[in-house]
């Protein structure tokens, strides 16, 4: 990971305001699966913006129940 990468992250509580959601959804997400990518830094977690804009593209629906393409 290049010193340019580590400046996009964003911790927990960041991201989760970023996607408007709870940090405990976020948690949530995360164990369960489905949310957005994220690293482990020590027992640090972290998430890279760039991957939290893709992920966010990919929950794009047409109708409720139509399927992202991330969990089709």
């Amino acid at each position: 990971m290049t010193v340019e990468s580590q400046s996009r992250l964003l911790t927990v509580l960041e991201a989760a305001e970023r996607l408007s959601v709870s940090k405990s959804h976020l948690d949530k997400l995360r164990v369960s699966g489905g949310g957005p990518p994220f690293v482990k830094i020590g027992s640090r977690v972290a998430y890279d913006q760039a991957d939290l804009a893709t992920w966010l593209d990919g929950q794009k629906r047409q109708d409720t129940g139509h399927k992202s393409e991330a969990s089709a």
